[in-house]
């Protein structure tokens, strides 16, 4: 029991962690945790939700994540985190850079693996696949935070997320909106884009052009 209680109080310090991290934890701070019985501490810190599974063998610790659920870049980082490799981007994207008024629940990512959901107690995280030659122009973004992460040997400061650019948020979103642009002509692009009520003259310059430059190679222009 003495071993459980201090697990639990190592792992409230954590982004993130799972069974090797634990593993780790025992072997580093002398827990006496017996490694066949590793399964069976999770399954109790489940049942007494001590910790909030993300997908099979990723977990967060409830503490944790009840400081930080308000943090916008701490659930992107998960985002990430979840399924790798990947970036933010479509609706979840396009909200985080104030271009359309549409209340996400969903955080939308993209991946070179293939489409998957993971609905999770924290909240629905979605993952579309896309050719590698169209895995790219995401960059990454850092929000400072103090706390100890589960992914490194040594304190950690900053939330770190990849989110797609503002014009391939908006590319990614049409990409998959019209199946690869079938059936939609070019000069209906920006028809659509109204339709769905994004505001792309709130987009800089710069991003609109590489947005139209995306669309063109699809179309061979």
């Amino acid at each position: 029991m003495k071993g459980k209680k201090n697990l639990i109080e190592k792992l409230k310090s954590f982004s993130y962690f799972n069974k090797t991290t634990i593993h780790r934890l025992n072997e580093e701070m002398g827990f006496g945790l017996k490694k066949t019985t590793i399964d069976t501490y999770i399954s109790r810190l489940l049942k007494y939700k001590d910790i909030i599974p993300l997908k099979r063998g990723l977990y967060i610790p409830t503490s944790f994540y009840n400081e930080n659920k308000t943090n916008t870049s701490y659930l992107f980082f998960l985002a990430n985190i979840i399924r790798k490799p990947s970036y933010v981007s479509s609706w979840t994207a396009l909200q985080y850079y104030n271009l359309t008024t549409e209340v996400i629940h969903t955080i939308h990512s993209i991946t070179p693996k293939v489409t998957r959901k993971y609905k999770t107690k924290i909240g629905t995280f979605s993952y579309q696949s896309i050719r590698k030659d169209l895995f790219t122009d995401f960059i990454l973004v850092k929000d400072k935070f103090s706390d100890y992460s589960a992914s490194t040997s040594k304190n950690k400061d900053t939330f770190d997320f990849f989110i797609a650019s503002p014009s391939k948020a908006l590319f990614d979103l049409l990409y998959f909106k019209t199946r690869q642009f079938k059936g939609v002509k070019f000069k209906d692009v920006n028809f659509l884009i109204e339709e769905l009520r994004i505001d792309i003259d709130e987009m800089d310059e710069l991003e609109k052009e590489k947005f139209y430059s995306m669309v063109k190679k699809i179309y061979k222009i």
